[in-house]
């Protein structure tokens, strides 16, 4: 096989996969129906666009009937080239709404130098996100996190939290009124940056958070990337278990009533079982 073959059949396969992935996120968790208008954030970065390509492909051959419109929140970052998300959007033919709000400033106003931005510059964002949907009618908030968003997520809220808890696949806003969905939650970021890059999407920077180096988020990630590295495996073995959750084998009692749990001469159910222990 010559060279560009090769490339263009890994170039097939990885698309393949993407779809695949997103279309059982799709099934396993009900992210879109029948009728949705579907608003994907698109910030501009890798994971977003991949995003809108991958939905884009899927539109066009799903069972149900759905649309698609793309939202870029341009924040007034210094620099940012307001003319590359129209042009590419309306290059492909996808409705979108470009809404700038100043919240560089405000981030940059009330957090001290050297402090993190991600936190309120996220609520920032949702706020004007949720304020948008609602103007364009949209029926679901789609967002470009990955698994392995998802994963950082769930070991920042372990070593610093105190909380098994993660980045849902499919959440209600605390107001109750938006569905936010997250159809990227079983595709690797590695896989999204070589799609990127097959694609050729023209990438923006995030100059007000991108480079922060004190991010526990940052530490995070290369303690997966090295675990992955030393052990293949492992983190399709941590993603596979957000989706194996036995509460009965745990120590939340508002999960399971382990006060109440009595012996009944009955034979246990699988899921209630003691585990057996892997030796060291």
């Amino acid at each position: 096989m010559s060279a560009a073959r090769k490339l263009e059949y890994e170039a097939n396969k990885l698309a393949k996969r993407l779809r695949r992935q997103v279309g059982e996120a799709i099934a396993d968790f009900g992210l879109i129906a029948d009728g949705d208008r579907v608003m994907v954030c698109l910030s501009g970065g890798k994971d977003s666009y991949g995003l809108l390509d991958v939905l884009l492909a899927l539109r066009d051959k799903a069972p149900v009937r759905f649309e698609l419109v793309a939202v870029n929140l341009d924040q007034k970052q210094p620099g940012f080239p307001a003319q590359v998300l129209p042009s590419y959007l309306a290059g492909r033919g996808v409705p979108f709404r470009i809404v700038e709000q100043d919240t560089y400033s405000v981030v940059k106003r009330v957090l001290p130098e050297g402090k993190t931005t991600c936190s309120l510059c996220s609520r920032l964002r949702r706020g004007v996100l949720y304020r948008v949907a609602g103007e364009l009618g949209a029926t679901k908030i789609a967002l470009g996190h990955h698994r392995d968003d998802v994963l950082a997520t769930f070991f920042l809220n372990l070593f610093h939290g105190g909380q098994l808890k993660a980045m849902p696949a499919k959440l209600v806003s605390d107001d109750g009124r938006y569905v936010v969905i997250r159809p990227l939650v079983y595709a690797r970021e590695d896989d999204l940056q070589a799609y990127a890059e097959l694609r050729q999407f023209p990438i923006i920077p995030c100059n007000l958070c991108g480079s922060q180096e004190n991010l526990q988020r940052k530490v995070v990630r290369e303690m997966l990337r090295e675990w992955e590295r030393r052990h293949p495996g492992r983190v399709e073995s941590i993603a596979r278990a957000l989706t194996e959750v036995r509460p009965s084998h745990l120590m939340d009692r508002m999960l399971f009533d382990f006060a109440g749990l009595k012996a009944t001469g009955a034979a246990v159910a699988e899921e209630l079982r003691e585990p057996l222990l892997a030796e060291d």
